[in-house]
């Protein structure tokens, strides 16, 4: 009887130690697990991925959203360098959390797109970056396919690729390909959004100005705030600032910089309130959180 993909994942997990993120010889294509539930989320900044959740079960918090999935789930983030969190919700160690993590290519995806006789129909109004979709048939299987490639390295170079594409065919063939097609590939307004959204990204040091990103956007402010919501479940300043304080504790933990000097490297001009607005995010202020992060990785 061929593995499952329970089997399979938990087979080559179980080879590299059991609990983590594990890459794999498949570029973008990665393997976590989770033997217990986590007590306390753990805070990312996402690029866009499809994360099929293989056993148990995981919620992740984008801005204002939550999203709870489950094993036949996955979740969709498409909006590069989104900010989170997440927290594995179902977890034991006869039966750990087993998640599968596919990058995106937007290039492959667009190359797809433009190959499909009929491609998918562009959803209309606000997109939204992020949503959970049922995760079954074709995709599933070519997801399957893809985890028994890890038993055959010499054939991923050659076959890898063909199931990505494939997969990306089923994705955009699917019930949420014009939402995909929107973001991912970067279509309409949503692409001059996204360079809003970069934009912001690559600045985020920088005391943001609503009116320029609105013009890159090509949108009256009221609209661009409205539409960046829409898209990534938080206002501009939201993202903006859970950019700076993620930043900051990086750079804390890399050992580089104490929580004044971390304050003002990523934008802020009073540590007072870099440090309120730290541990209002993380719950703890920035000393005493990086020494239990430590503590905890030690």
């Amino acid at each position: 009887m061929a593995e499952t993909l329970v089997d399979i994942v938990k087979r080559h997990t179980d080879a590299q130690g059991g609990e983590g993120f594990h890459a794999t010889p498949i570029k973008g294509f990665a393997l976590l697990r989770a033997n217990r539930r986590q007590q306390h989320p753990t805070h990312l900044v996402s690029q866009p991925v499809l994360c099929v959740v293989v056993q148990g079960a995981k919620c992740s918090v984008f801005g204002s959203r939550r999203y709870d999935y489950r094993a036949g789930q996955a979740l969709v983030v498409s909006v590069d360098k989104m900010p989170g969190l997440s927290r594995v919700t179902r977890a034991s160690p006869s039966e750990p959390y087993l998640c599968i993590v596919l990058e995106f290519d937007p290039a492959g995806m667009r190359e797809m797109l433009e190959s499909m006789p009929t491609p998918p129909a562009l959803a209309g109004g606000a997109q939204r970056g992020i949503f959970v979709t049922d995760f079954a048939g074709p995709a599933t299987e070519c997801v399957w396919r893809m985890a028994r490639l890890l038993d055959t390295p010499e054939a991923i170079p050659v076959l890898a690729p063909m199931l990505r594409r494939e997969l990306y065919y089923w994705l955009l063939a699917g019930p949420h390909g014009g939402e995909i097609a929107h973001v991912v590939l970067g279509t309409g307004h949503t692409q001059r959004m996204m360079k809003a959204l970069h934009a912001l990204c690559d600045q985020f040091r920088e005391p943001m100005r609503i009116d320029d990103l609105a013009a890159i956007a090509q949108l009256s402010p009221s609209a661009f705030h409205r539409q960046f919501k829409a898209l990534t479940a938080m206002t501009p300043l939201q993202y903006q600032k859970q950019l700076r304080l993620l930043e900051a504790r990086h750079l804390m933990m890399a050992g580089v910089a104490n929580a004044e000097s971390a304050a003002y490297r990523v934008g802020y001009e009073s540590p007072s309130q870099f440090s309120r607005e730290y541990a209002r995010m993380f719950g703890a202020p920035p000393r005493r959180d990086v020494v239990a992060l430590s503590a905890a990785v030690a």
